[in-house]
């Protein structure tokens, strides 16, 4: 948001490529606040995510039951929790996930970056 620059090419494409669809899940938004105070990048995020996101274009995708027990099942090639429910919402939701992670491809899921 604030260091596009940051962003691979080809990441910052599809994010501004007017016919993609841009979700944030909502496991996001609880990862920014739990970290907010320790990483600067997040400190700077606006405080109200619901409506700084949503004038970027992004809509929020809720963590559903179905996203949470998916996540709970996916082989532990990744330790963080949060990030193994973005993967199982992308795979749920026949989405692109933009992650310079490299352990997420390991999941099946399209990764973007």
């Amino acid at each position: 948001m604030f260091e596009p620059s940051r962003l691979s090419r080809r990441a910052r494409l599809a994010l501004e490529a007017p016919d993609n669809d841009l979700m944030l899940s909502a496991a996001t938004a609880y990862e920014i606040e739990y970290k907010r105070d320790r990483e600067p990048a997040l400190g700077r995020m606006p405080g109200d995510l619901e409506r700084a996101l949503t004038t970027y274009g992004f809509v929020w995708l809720p963590v559903t039951a179905a996203h949470a027990g998916a996540a709970g099942r996916l082989t532990r090639h990744h330790g963080d929790p949060f990030d193994r429910i973005l993967v199982a919402q992308a795979l749920a939701e026949g989405a692109s996930l933009v992650s310079a992670d490299a352990r997420m491809p390991a999941y099946g899921a399209e990764v973007i970056w």
